[in-house]
């Protein structure tokens, strides 16, 4: 008789942070009759996740951990799309008996759940997903390119012992290929006894996108061991996700191969973004534009245009650390030659950033002495409040060295008094921020930042900093333009006319749409749906109210996510800027000639 393995009835995530608490939030989403639960030691995160403070900024987060941890109400929704004349030939015919004016959107309970008692919730759980930080070792033997076990490694030896036998263990941190016998190990030596199932389930999440990525995933995959128990587990696994992925999506694989997968996803991402780099100095030497180059080379189908955007260097806790990985990996194995090979992506990552801010005090005289200096962008990519290998650091480091009058910061999805704290932490040896006899100020606005700059440095892509389509009247006008979402503006009602209970992906893109296409006054508490619950109550000395009444920001939010975005009103900041006013493009995304209009002189990557 085959075995069957229990039901997956409860699921704890032990890791509250970019990956554990938004991928979390996903499957209790989906899977409303599952419990999930989130668990970290650290409990100042876990009382934001359990506030309207969330502890990362990532665009729908807030809506999806809304719905999941509170709960929501019944509410009717008109099912009337909003069309114009020339689309209603393409909709359901509204004489169809499937029509109906109003769709019933039901009530639903929480069921995700985020706490610190770690034991108690790997106890009761029937799947254990870690989602651990695994960084760089920074000491050590293989430090520098080996990962970091340690936090991974006491998650596992908790799960050994206060997991039921037969728990189900899934590692999502990135991990080096081969952790799996490191788990199986650790649980053999705690519990000999006793069984337990190790699944590989890697994230492919980019900072900015995530939530997208986990509601609209290009692939799920999922790696386990090849005997009758390991596809059991990896098929447990599967059913959870197929709540909302096609079964053509969820990929399954032997283990070691789902762990390499990951490494050598992020590692050949960032071997195109140093590919594209290197090109973008060799075009600054002869004359020709990287933009044209990359659109050129792009559309050969073989090569694609993803992800040859030439730039200041890709940041963020995954690329560099998951490429040293490999690194680590190939000359443990006696492949020096295959390590050599990635680490040169490293390396042409480091060289790009350095040549961006060379250049800046190259243009500058080769002096910043009494002179200020404009930072647009301080997190590693646009939409993210993660600031983890930002090049932006790396860059004011080096800036630092020349004796700024000062270093302005602004960053639109950033909190200035998070960044300031970050910066008193990591850069050390001397005075940074003002407060400290140091140049570093930190700003909330672009124009008091950019106020007498002698240059500008873009070195985050927001879409708030690009320049607007030019128009003769772009010097006259009194309202700076603003950036409509790139998402799909179709309304999605037709999409409930064939269901009789509507999915919460159809839910949440309507939640958008109606958010998108009406003024901000019509639905100022960011509900259109009216479907959700009052948010937990903040203690009276909650330190991130406080936080907001001084600084008016939060330490991350997503409440205007929705709404067009202010774009920056560069003729405003041309007049505001000191002489010589230089604009260094670190991302791409101005248009010289129109700022070259205004009186700025421009400097861009492969241009």
């Amino acid at each position: 008789m085959q075995e069957k393995h229990r039901p997956i009835r409860n699921i704890c995530c032990v890791g509250a942070g970019y990956v554990g608490g938004p991928t979390a939030a996903v499957i209790a989403l989906q899977n409303p009759h599952l419990r999930v639960t989130v668990v970290d030691k650290n409990a100042q995160r876990i009382r934001r996740w359990n506030s309207k403070h969330l502890p990362i900024y990532e665009p729908g987060l807030g809506d999806i951990v809304r719905i999941a941890r509170d709960g929501s109400r019944k509410t009717w929704v008109s099912n009337d799309p909003v069309i114009t004349d020339s689309e209603k030939a393409h909709l359901v015919d509204s004489t169809s008996p499937k029509y109906t004016r109003f769709a019933a959107l039901s009530a639903r309970q929480p069921n995700l759940v985020f706490s610190t008692q770690v034991a108690n919730c790997i106890r009761e759980a029937d799947m254990v997903l870690i989602a651990v930080n695994t960084p760089t070792k920074s000491k050590g033997a293989g430090a520098g390119s080996a990962t970091d076990m340690t936090a991974f490694e006491a998650v596992t030896g908790e799960v050994a012992q206060y997991a039921r036998p037969g728990t189900i263990i899934v590692e999502k941190s990135t991990v080096p290929c081969g952790t799996a016998d490191l788990v199986r190990k650790i649980m053999a030596v705690h519990r000999p006894n006793d069984h337990f199932e190790i699944l590989s389930n890697p994230e492919f999440l980019a900072a900015g996108t995530a939530m997208k990525d986990l509601m609209h995933p290009d692939r799920v995959l999922i790696g386990s061991s090849t005997t009758p128990r390991g596809q059991r587990a990896a098929e447990a696994l599967a059913e959870i996700y197929a709540a909302w992925v096609p079964r053509t999506r969820i990929i399954t694989t032997n283990v070691y191969s789902s762990e390499l997968t990951k490494l050598m996803a992020n590692s050949m991402l960032a071997q195109r973004v140093s590919a594209i780099n290197s090109i973008s100095a060799i075009c600054e030497k002869t004359g020709a534009n990287v933009d044209e180059v990359a659109a050129a080379v792009g559309c050969d189908p073989r090569i694609g245009d993803k992800f040859l955007k030439a730039g200041i260097g890709f940041g963020g806790s995954c690329f560099k650390k998951d490429v040293l990985s490999l690194v680590y990996l190939a000359e443990s194995l006696g492949l020096d030659e295959i390590g050599e090979f990635w680490r040169q992506v490293v390396k042409m990552n480091e060289y790009q950033r350095n040549r961006f801010s060379n250049r800046v005090i190259k243009c500058l005289n080769n002096t910043l002495v009494g002179k200020k200096i404009t930072l647009l962008g301080y997190a590693f990519k646009a939409n993210t409040s993660d600031t983890r290998e930002s090049p932006a650091l790396e860059i004011i480091k080096t800036l630092l060295e020349e004796g700024p009058r000062e270093i302005a910061i602004f960053d639109p999805c950033c909190n200035p008094v998070v960044v300031r704290a970050e910066i008193k932490q990591l850069i050390t040896g001397q005075p940074a921020l003002k407060e400290d006899g140091g140049p570093i100020e930190v700003y909330s606005s672009p124009y008091t930042a950019c106020d007498a700059s002698h240059a500008v440095l873009i070195t985050t892509e927001c879409d708030e900093f690009r320049t607007a389509p030019c128009k003769v009247s772009d010097k006259m006008s009194s309202k700076p333009a603003v950036i409509l979402p790139a998402a799909d503006q179709i309304d999605p009602r037709p999409l409930l006319y064939n269901s009789t209970e509507p999915t919460e992906t159809q839910i949440l893109a309507l939640h958008k749409f109606m958010l998108r296409s009406s003024p901000a006054s019509r639905y100022p508490d960011g509900d259109p749906l009216h479907r959700y619950k009052s948010e937990p109550a903040c203690e009276a000395d909650c330190p991130d109210c406080s936080l907001i009444k001084t600084s008016g920001y939060s330490t991350a939010g997503n409440s205007s996510e929705d709404r067009p975005k202010e774009r920056l009103d560069w003729y405003k900041v041309a007049n505001i800027m000191n002489k010589p006013k230089w604009v260094f493009d670190g991302k791409g995304i101005i248009d010289p000639k129109q700022l070259t209009m205004y009186g700025i002189r421009v400097e861009s990557i492969g241009r």
